[in-house]
């Protein structure tokens, strides 16, 4: 998946452009070109981490709704080998909005609770 940017991004954007640009231009070229890339890279880290140490309140809310900024559901796959997921309350009603289960990290059992925020719901969670 493409990288989708915020409009404060843009250098960190035009940094990680001339990156990928460097390494499709290193499989077609004898030069070696790698230490250039990598030195973009720190400087593209560096960035990103002076440009996040200043955000504003307004661009804390857009990384907070960016696009592609993982869910609930893909926290817990990437942490757990399985999940079950627990649906009702003691009114025999489901919340969308929630999410619990059963799961198994690491081979150790546990159960979870969080919001499902946007994907499966068009509200927020209040």
């Amino acid at each position: 998946m493409k990288p989708v940017f915020l409009d404060f991004e843009q250098p960190i954007a035009e940094l990680t452009k001339k990156i990928e640009e460097l390494r499709f231009v290193q499989g077609e070229s004898a030069v070696d070109i790698s230490d250039e890339i990598e030195r973009l890279q720190k400087k593209s880290n560096e960035l990103t981490k002076s440009i996040y140490a200043k955000l504003t309140p307004a661009q804390v809310s857009q990384v907070s709704r960016h696009p592609q900024r993982p869910y609930t559901l893909d926290y817990i796959s990437a942490l757990c080998t399985d999940f079950q997921e627990l649906h009702g309350d003691r009114h025999y009603a489901d919340d969308y909005a929630i999410v619990g289960g059963l799961a198994t990290p690491k081979k150790k059992s546990a159960a979870t609770s969080a919001c499902r925020a946007q994907k499966a719901t068009a509200k927020p969670c209040a």
